[in-house]
């Protein structure tokens, strides 16, 4: 037998933010249904970043398949010309534990980040959002915008700008002019950024809390806390939200809500609910248009593999794929 080598070139013709959206929506509910097999993410710690290992298993709604995600996070990288994240996924067959794909996860992993964020706002926030928010305008916000704007019909963001030479808001914002021909503003006033919007979505590397102030009826994507230690959100704002996250061990661990956990701030009973549950029909997403609900979302290896198993499906009978034979 032989191993598909997929590379980012043939997932980018496969996973469009619609396609991540649904598959990810789906991998969220088999896992409240108890459909997956999952351990907690691994890390290995160096001077200048990590590297993280994901595995998992899924057996429902329409998956039948294991894998793991090798991840770095290294935030100096661009410097060096290299992305700040890359990966690589492993698909294996359930059945014999053969090795049936390798591919490239680092365009896979923004674009079901993007998603996770986008099923949040989906089930979170005003069915009428018109605004949103930026907290963060690197490769990140642009799939969080991408695949939001397949759940809402934005018509303006506002970026935050971090520094007067920060040249990545004014090229993120660009970007979305051409994309979807939203309106946009930018400031270095975060406030200005984080309130009168619908959605809010951060996605800095901060260990240190950036939004402060948030309107009535927002709902936030907390994107960018994805380690120990770091944060982004208030625990002002977190302890006064709706709450609810991907998974509790994760989120606890190296979520927006990790600190606040360590200081006693939030505890498991502060938890609405997990995403999944709301996505299953088990909770009830956003009730009113004046809460503030947030969503800690800390990466899922169920979005990886499933995300990674639509990829395969989509290409394995594709002339074309490079196949190699590893024993």
């Amino acid at each position: 037998m032989k191993t598909l080598i997929i590379t980012r070139r043939d997932v980018e013709k496969v996973l469009t933010p619609g396609i991540a959206n649904e598959t990810v929506e789906r991998a969220f509910r088999a896992y409240a249904l108890g459909e997956t097999e999952m351990p907690p993410k691994c890390y290995l710690t160096f001077q200048q970043g990590d590297l993280r290992s994901m595995p998992a298993s899924i057996w429902g709604q329409g998956f039948n398949i294991a894998g793991i995600k090798s991840v770095n996070v290294h935030p100096e990288n661009p410097a060096l010309n290299l992305p700040t994240v890359m990966a690589v996924i492993a698909l294996t067959d359930p059945k014999t534990g053969f090795p049936i794909a390798i591919l490239d996860g680092t365009f896979l992993t923004g674009m079901r980040t993007g998603a996770s964020g986008a099923v949040a706002a989906k089930f979170l926030s005003k069915r009428d959002s018109k605004r949103a928010g930026f907290v963060g305008c690197g490769t990140q916000a642009k799939t969080q915008l991408a695949c939001i704007m397949e759940v809402r019909n934005l018509e303006s963001i506002k970026v935050w700008k971090l520094s007067p030479d920060d040249r990545l808001a004014s090229r993120f914002c660009s970007w979305a002019r051409r994309r979807y021909g939203l309106r946009t503003m930018i400031s270095q006033k975060i406030d200005d950024v984080t309130t009168d919007v619908d959605i809010l979505t951060c996605t800095t590397p901060s260990r240190k809390p950036l939004v402060h102030k948030v309107s009535p009826g927002t709902h936030i994507n907390a994107i960018g806390a994805d380690a120990e230690g770091k944060e982004e959100i208030s625990p002002e704002i977190l302890t006064k939200a709706i709450l609810v996250i991907d998974d509790w061990t994760q989120a606890s661990h190296s979520g927006e809500i990790n600190i606040p956990v360590r200081n006693g701030l939030i505890t498991r009973d502060n938890i609405y609910a997990e995403i999944g549950e709301i996505v299953a029909g088990m909770k009830k997403g956003r009730t009113t248009n004046d809460e503030i609900t947030v969503f800690d979302s800390t990466g899922l290896a169920i979005q990886d593999i499933s995300c990674a198993y639509v990829v395969f499906e989509a290409l394995k009978e594709k002339p074309g794929i490079k196949r190699i034979r590893l024993f």
